[in-house]
């Protein structure tokens, strides 16, 4: 392996070799999906999650949208990765105070460790709109809620796995109170986790399969290359939206800055999981586990908004990829202004 990766290592993290054959960046876990409907007693669907290695296995917070259609965030275990334990009943909050603080819906959420504290964002309601919710734990036990970090309206809070000259790093995607038919990826710091500036875009939404919108998926992943960013990117077609995924290649102290993007995407809809569900052709990433030794590399993805399903890979064929598939691009890095 040549890129060196700097990350919380999943040793134990699931794997299936390339298949025979096949020449994709990325290749789909023959056991997909990993989480079907009805997973518990009151989820009708679980997806779009985020976990990281805990103890001798994994701990994630999943969306589970319960039998009432309502949108909520649950906490989940697993020996393997592959197999889990999904509590029945959401994620019970308490603010700083340490009162109860639940919140009105949360969805999409991404879960990161950093020092001795797991911080978790999600998509949370701000006045009954979207904007970023955080909290966080330390033992999965206790889970407390701090402030929100933006103003509706905004979805896909992605924070750093740590400080960047001195500050939290957090990506996130202004948007608007509907189905979002626009979007590009803005990043944002603070001191404290509670005041936010120096707002600067990172890219936008461009042509093909992210013409519509694009937003941050998983954690990013440090490298002595960059920050390796994946991210998905929405097709507006005659039969509705189209979810697919690619990556991005992050200045490493100045993650405004974009060295290589994707001009094709790593994966797109086509296994039936993914083209047929509750909402059709969306393959959605929220998390990722990496082996630090060997460079491989797990993607953790919601499937039609209805399944969990994975994808393997390589970060360093990933990398490679990037920069035989990007033209050199750089980023919106005005203060404030166009």
């Amino acid at each position: 392996m040549k890129t060196k990766i700097i990350a919380q290592s999943a040793k134990n993290m699931p794997w299936e070799p390339r298949p025979a054959g096949n020449n994709e960046i990325v290749w789909r876990y023959s056991g997909n999906p990993i989480i079907g409907r009805n997973a518990t007693p009151s989820t009708a669907r679980v997806f779009n999650s985020a976990l990281v290695p805990y103890g001798d296995g994994f701990v994630g917070v999943f969306r589970a949208d319960d039998i009432y259609t309502m949108m909520r965030v649950h906490l989940a275990h697993s020996k393997d990765g592959i197999n889990w334990e999904l509590e029945d009943k959401p994620i019970q909050w308490v603010d700083e105070q340490g009162k109860p603080y639940q919140p009105h819906y949360a969805y999409d959420p991404r879960l990161v460790k950093i020092e001795d504290t797991y911080y978790i964002m999600w998509c949370t309601s701000f006045g009954y709109n979207p904007t970023i919710g955080m909290g966080y734990t330390k033992d999965f036990k206790t889970f407390t809620r701090i402030e929100n970090a933006f103003l509706p309206f905004n979805r896909n809070g992605v924070l750093f796995p740590r400080k960047i000259n001195g500050n939290y790093v957090m990506l996130s995607r202004p948007s608007d109170n509907g189905h979002t038919p626009f979007g590009d990826i803005f990043i944002s710091e603070s001191p404290d986790l509670v005041y936010w500036g120096k707002h600067r875009k990172v890219m936008a939404a461009t042509e093909g399969w992210q013409h519509l919108k694009i937003g941050a998926g998983p954690i990013p992943i440090e490298t002595n290359e960059g920050w390796l960013m994946i991210y998905h990117g929405v097709l507006h077609t005659c039969n509705g939206y189209v979810y697919s995924f690619g990556a991005a290649l992050l200045d490493l102290e100045e993650p405004s800055k974009v060295l290589y993007r994707s001009e094709p995407y790593m994966l797109t809809p086509e296994a039936d999981y993914e083209t047929i569900g509750f909402v059709p052709n969306v393959a959605f990433p929220c998390s990722a586990l990496v082996d630090t030794d060997d460079g491989r590399i797990a993607i953790y993805y919601g499937a039609a908004d209805t399944h969990i399903a994975v994808a393997f890979g390589y970060v360093d064929e990933i990398i490679d990829w990037l920069k035989k598939n990007s033209k050199l691009y750089h980023g919106d890095d005005t203060i404030g202004r166009d």
